[in-house]
């Protein structure tokens, strides 16, 4: 039953509503296994310490820290050594790439990434273009193809003599594209380009072996996979060894790369979030697959609707839709019941289209009349069926309420 509204931007009492949540890609609920990880660390007296400090608290929150990067380190098949704590995926992502330029630049660099990046990645490459950032670096910003994909010989054919580091998404997060990075990063290892991956959408959904994929810089955050907002990591390989400088100075915390006083209770819902994806990730992949074909089913015989993305490469938990016909912010307020976005949250507060749907070819109109659907092993057949019902019967609505020439 569609919630009340006293506004054009949807539902103004969401906390008293029976919303379905489909917005799994902006944000997760904490698992119980992080709350529970962290409540030790949040009781007053108790779990207060400095992890840096050498006293007996300080030592008990220092194996706390450790625990918690063994855990994510096995979720990734990586060695503990190799996780470095941030505050999320945006810092991990600024440092790896401005870190990677300052260690390793000695002149005028190439990056490439492309155009469909999380905005954190495409706004650090541009302020990189700049002569303010003292780097003057030249970035290749790659074209996805109509479907949003983004191959390896695409990459190799942008690399020049110059190239110092490429980095992309191993799974896009408003169109779901995974990007074949096992085989992007053996051919950049075979020629000496170091490779960046932002995860944070791949994580706990893909399996992820960094044993077997030779890339160099990896960035992690807690709050896609059932841990605590505030906090991720950046996975630096030792062997061969990935340098990065540092962005924060200070204490020379993090082996010297990422100084500051750590979150305990955030380090360690991020461990127990994933230990406990671990053991389910395969059953948790297959069912969001089943609900977002599930969905796909249910929506793909309504006339004017577009499925953005590839889907013989598509994520098992998003699912991005446009709707032709239909004004996007009236759609997505007639929607209040349910929880879900035009695209990354990042960018919801423009009122501006999705940079990502635009660089595939949709019009700016068709870009706003967009929904991204994404899943989670809480999200149920049931929800599915009544979020069909409920877009069917809206995108209709609208419709018919629609000037001729919209």
């Amino acid at each position: 039953m569609q919630c009340p509204s006293e506004s054009r931007s949807g539902c103004n009492r969401p906390i008293l509503c029976d919303v379905i949540y489909l917005d799994h890609a902006a944000t997760t609920p904490l698992c119980a296994a992080a709350w529970l990880a962290m409540l030790p660390w949040l009781e007053p007296g108790r779990g207060h310490a400095n992890p840096a400090s050498e006293h007996a608290p300080g030592r008990a929150a220092r194996a706390a820290v450790e625990a918690a990067r063994e855990q994510v380190a096995a979720l990734i098949g990586a060695q503990p050594e190799e996780i470095i704590w941030t505050s999320g995926a945006t810092e991990s992502n600024n440092l790896a790439i401005k870190g990677t330029l300052e260690f390793h630049a000695r002149g005028p660099a190439h990056v490439v990434t492309s155009r469909i990046e999380h905005k954190c990645v495409l706004d650090t490459c541009r302020w990189l273009e700049t002569a303010g950032a003292g780097r003057g670096a030249r970035v290749s910003y790659l074209q996805p193809d109509p479907q949003g994909r983004i191959t390896p010989a695409q990459v190799l054919d942008a690399l020049t003599p110059q190239t110092l580091l490429v980095s992309l998404m191993w799974v896009n997060n408003e169109i779901g594209n995974i990007t074949d990075i096992p085989a992007l990063a053996t051919a950049l290892r075979e020629r000496g380009v170091m490779l960046h991956v932002d995860a944070a959408q791949a994580v706990g959904k893909l399996p992820i072996d960094l044993a077997r994929v030779p890339l160099d810089l990896m960035s992690l955050s807690a709050h896609k996979l059932g841990g605590p907002k505030g906090v991720g990591a950046l996975f630096v390989r030792r062997r061969p060894r990935a340098r990065v400088a540092p962005q924060m100075h200070g204490g020379g915390h993090e082996r010297g790369m990422r100084s500051g006083t750590l979150a305990t209770h955030q380090v360690v819902g991020m461990g127990a979030a994933c230990a406990a994806a671990r053991p389910g990730a395969r059953d948790d992949a297959t069912h969001t697959a089943e609900l977002r074909d599930r969905l796909w089913k249910a929506l793909r015989d309504l006339p004017g609707v577009l499925r953005n993305g590839a889907a013989d490469a598509a994520a098992p938990h998003i699912l991005n839709l446009s709707f032709e016909g239909v004004e996007g912010e009236s759609l997505r307020a007639a929607l209040c019941d349910l929880a879900l976005s035009s695209g990354a949250a990042c960018s919801s507060a423009t009122a501006e289209p999705s940079y990502v749907l635009r660089a595939l070819g949709r019009g700016e109109f068709l870009a706003q009349a967009s929904l991204r659907f994404s899943f989670a092993r809480q999200t149920s057949m049931a929800d599915i069926d009544t979020a069909a019902q409920r877009v069917r019967q809206e995108v209709q609505r609208l419709r018919a309420l629609a000037p001729a020439d919209l």
